[in-house]
């Protein structure tokens, strides 16, 4: 698998919307045998699953208040949160059938978190527990011959952001037997002593062989395929 990386010059700080066109962008014109790989990280943001509906899902008036953009995704899934604190995974695969994309990605996850040390497990609604809490969850979907799948792997984050800007209903809690989003998630940093930056190159030194590193006039090319998914 491939690392897909942007050009020195041009990683300054761009939006949510940005890194959801370069893993469409990749998977429409990036002609390799090789499945392709890369890491994001945004200031706070939600993002939630193209079958849910904004207001149902998003605290959205907590969220103007406090400068957390909202985005809406193609692949499915519930909502969730994104800040410096944790990282996004991203993974294009020529692998058609999503049951296998999914568990492709869930045990590159497995091998990253195992070599740490850390006993976890993945679930059938494809998210990563430790000690019975979530630290990851994922969402897929198909395009032009790919898969496309994406998650969140939670380091560290603003607490409070997370759980004032998402509204699961109480409906939902009490199916799941939980008082409280905080009850049921946990935190990478409570369990290695590797840093964030530590963390990310790991994982690009465990999955990643080589790159394909992305040109100025590509990048710009993702930069307007983003503009016209935001129209």
């Amino acid at each position: 698998m491939k690392c897909v990386v942007l050009p020195a010059q041009l990683t300054e700080e761009r939006l949510l919307s940005f890194y959801l066109a370069m893993e469409e962008w990749v998977a429409r014109h990036i002609d390799d045998e090789d499945d392709l790989f890369f890491m994001w990280q945004v200031e706070p943001s939600v993002i939630y699953g193209r079958n849910q509906v904004q207001e149902n899902e998003v605290n959205v008036s907590y969220c103007q208040e406090h400068g957390i953009r909202m985005f809406q995704r193609k692949s499915g899934g519930g909502c969730v949160y994104a800040d410096k604190g944790n990282v996004m995974l991203s993974y294009v695969t020529r692998e058609e059938n999503v049951g296998l994309a999914f568990n492709r990605f869930m045990g590159m996850m497995m091998l990253v978190l195992r070599s740490l040390g850390i006993e976890a497990v993945g679930t059938s609604h494809n998210d990563v527990l430790i000690d019975g809490r979530k630290v990851s969850g994922t969402a897929c979907y198909k395009l032009g011959g790919h898969c496309i799948v994406h998650g969140t792997l939670l380091y560290d984050t603003n607490m409070d952001h997370m759980l004032q800007a998402i509204t699961p209903s109480s409906e939902k809690l009490q199916k799941k037997g939980i008082q409280s989003v905080r009850q049921r998630i946990t935190l990478l940093k409570d369990h290695t002593s590797l840093s964030l930056d530590e963390l990310k190159a790991r994982i690009i030194q465990m999955l990643c062989v080589g790159e394909r590193m992305l040109t100025p006039d590509e990048v710009s090319e993702i930069e307007k395929l983003c503009e016209l998914n935001t129209l």
